[in-house]
């Protein structure tokens, strides 16, 4: 109350009224109290998990503040004055509306996320932020990518949303677009395991690309529910090469209404995958001379690509099962105070450059990531055909039991209990290991990717999804003027740095712009300046 009177006299009459914040240089600090706070204080319980119209989410005990806040506001109780209150809250609320729309778009359930969230982090638990352990290097610059990531908000209100009919499904798929005023090349953009075209990397890159005169369309992975339901001809996401050709497809119909629409605007075609979306470029890659009558692109980017499928499941369900490596008596309170620590790091962006995890606790939530996606994939292909293997029923309200059912199954589960059964329906015998190797292992295609050169590869030599014998493929099949190998950053993890958006950028040569700008150069086109 002393700081909050101090500053309101001090601004009141040095600061002309209030126009200037003389007591922020003064050096009287300001207070960012409420009563949902107070409450909290006194030890007050959250209660119900609330989710409040124009508010967002909630629960009784800050729902209780809000209405606290509102009656101790002297201005309540005086006309006009009474018009404040509710005009800051919607000032507030346009501030951080974009933001909103898009997670509730890249988040099949986003409803559920944040419930998890508020009322993990709104109950009195205590955060231990003391690093415990060994570190482990690649997953821990693989999880400095979960904090970095899209930050700019009008790259997004510069591009456009439209739809296209998929002639296998009889539906449409979304995409976003950012076109050039001129004839530009045109990179389509390809995500890694499930995540939405409007995900963070993917508006980062995008957004990296554009700011340095190319086009760009971003579409949602094979394995997102968004794809899955509108372009997939499979209903269970199974045998890689059919949710291949499926985008191979999408990408088509998307280049024939872009091409119809904005005559003369689009040059020569890009594609560029990071993660999943990078193998599967790679994939097309190999199929470049096949006869067919959809897309041709002249340039193929793989940004971190697995080269074994089956290899990079293995490691990922054991990054999630890393704290079997805890004692058991105390591997949930550890469990839950990793997840802590990840609530508290995402309010205090300063800290985020020194993330204190441990070896376990990098991996793991790096393993639950993948899980979560998972997870979403599972739910949505039983929606739309249920193979009866779940014991909880499907349903799209109250989700919270088969979703802990569903986070039980593992990537391998999934291959075992879901995707070979249905396979088996289709003809395809996932028990054969030829079949099993032409669909997921990159090697198989070694000739293929040889002889052509429209290929160019980034990737990280400590990736946990690549072996040493991935990596020494790489270097065999492909020459140095087509890879660009760093040390470091783990699977995605070093984005942010201007050597990587240098050589992302030098990928792309020859394709009608002219050659990638200087680091120093990229730093300065890019409208936020901080990368990917």
């Amino acid at each position: 109350m002393g700081d909050e009177t101090a500053r309101c006299l001090c601004n009141t009459i040095f600061g002309l009224g209030g126009i200037f914040d003389v007591a922020t240089r003064a050096n009287i600090p300001k207070r960012d109290a409420d009563f949902g706070q107070t409450f909290k204080k006194w030890g007050c319980q959250p209660g119900i998990f609330l989710m409040l119209p124009l508010f967002g989410p909630s629960d009784i005990r800050d729902g209780s503040g809000l209405v606290a806040d509102f009656a101790a506001n002297p201005l309540t109780y005086f006309f006009p004055y009474d018009c404040v209150g509710p005009s800051v809250t919607a000032n507030n609320f346009s501030d951080t509306v974009d933001e909103s729309v898009r997670f509730s778009q890249v988040e099949p359930d986003s409803y559920s996320i944040l419930l998890y969230a508020w009322t993990f982090t709104h109950e009195n638990r205590p955060v231990d932020l003391r690093l415990i352990g060994n570190q482990d290097p690649a997953s821990l610059e693989t999880l400095q990518s979960f904090f970095s990531g899209y930050s700019n908000p009008k790259f997004l209100d510069r591009g456009k949303t439209r739809a296209v009919l998929i002639p296998a499904t009889g539906r449409k798929l979304d995409f976003t677009f950012w076109l050039q005023p001129g004839t530009a090349p045109v990179v389509y953009l390809i995500p890694g395991f499930g995540a939405h075209r409007l995900a963070r990397n993917e508006l980062e890159i995008a957004d990296l690309l554009v700011s340095n005169g190319f086009s760009v369309v971003t579409i949602s992975s094979t394995y997102n529910p968004d794809f899955m339901n509108r372009a997939s001809t499979s209903e269970i996401p199974d045998y890689p090469p059919n949710g291949i050709h499926d985008l191979h497809v999408a990408l088509t119909v998307i280049d024939r209404y872009l091409d119809a629409t904005y005559p003369s605007r689009l040059g020569s075609r890009a594609i560029m995958g990071y993660s999943m979306g990078a193998f599967q470029s790679l994939f097309l890659a190999a199929a470049k001379d096949v006869n067919h009558p959809l897309i041709k692109f002249q340039r193929y980017v793989a940004i971190d690509a697995p080269v074994r499928l089956r290899y990079a499941v293995t490691n990922l369900d054991q990054y999630y099962n890393a704290p079997l490596a805890w004692p058991a008596d105390k591997r949930e309170a550890d469990i839950e105070n990793t997840l802590l620590k990840v609530a508290f790091l995402a309010t205090q962006p300063a800290l985020q450059t020194n993330l204190l995890f441990n070896a376990i606790e990098s991996k793991f939530l790096i393993g639950l990531s993948f899980r979560l996606a998972l997870r979403d994939m599972i739910f949505s292909s039983q929606l739309r055909c249920n193979q009866k293997i779940l014991q909880q029923p499907v349903k799209t309200l109250r989700r919270r039991a088969i979703y802990n059912e569903i986070l039980k199954y593992s990537l391998k589960d999934y291959i075992d209990k879901f995707a070979t059964p249905y396979d088996k329906t289709r003809g395809i015998d996932l028990s054969n290991p030829i079949v099993v190797k032409r669909g997921t292992d990159l090697t198989t295609y070694t000739a293929e990717l040889r002889e052509n050169p429209d290929v160019r590869l980034i990737l990280n030599r400590n990736d946990f999804l690549l072996a040493t014998q991935d990596v020494s493929w790489i270097e065999s099949t492909f020459t140095p003027q087509q890879r660009t190998i760093f040390p470091e950053g783990g699977h995605l993890g070093n984005l942010n740095q201007s050597e990587v958006q240098k050589a992302i950028l030098q990928t792309l040569d020859g394709l009608g712009l002219p050659r990638a700008k200087s680091a120093n150069d990229i730093g300065q086109s890019s409208n936020n300046g901080n990368g990917i």
